[in-house]
């Protein structure tokens, strides 16, 4: 998967996603942003959400479970001092309709444990390399 993003001025950012989106990402006023677009990391709590909704949806359809209603109240702590990165998520589901709390539970437990790979990435290795007008730099380790 690969993306582009571009800087539109001032701390905004936009991208057109892989999957044909638009997207403008922006900061605060009080940091030099225009409040254009959710912050970075309002996305990423809402993509760790998306991402472990979408995986307990289609567990629970493959379990013949239909929830009449389904929401999520996403809670990240950051760390006081930079890079300030998230130190817990806090994800609490709400349900509404016939469903057995043991299957339930089963795919929060799947998701969390197997296939949410935003929650996963959290944890992954990120390779930087950069150019300028052009030329390649160095790698930065």
């Amino acid at each position: 998967m690969k993306t582009t993003i571009s800087w539109a001025g001032n701390m905004a950012f936009s991208s057109t996603t892989p999957s044909g989106h638009s997207l403008t990402m922006d900061a605060s006023g009080d940091v030099g942003g225009e409040n254009k677009g959710p912050r970075p990391t309002e996305l990423l709590l809402n993509a760790v959400a998306g991402c472990t909704g979408i995986d307990i949806i289609s567990i629970l359809t493959k379990m013949r479970l239909s929830p009449t209603a389904f929401h999520m109240d996403v809670e990240g702590t950051r760390a006081e001092d930079h890079p300030k990165k998230f130190t817990t998520v806090h994800i609490h589901y709400s349900f509404e309709g016939d469903l057995p709390e043991d299957k339930v539970v089963r795919a929060i437990e799947l998701s969390k444990d197997k296939y949410c790979s935003v929650s996963h990435s959290l944890n992954s290795k990120i390779e930087v390399s950069y150019s300028i007008n052009g030329t390649q730099g160095k790698a930065i380790h």
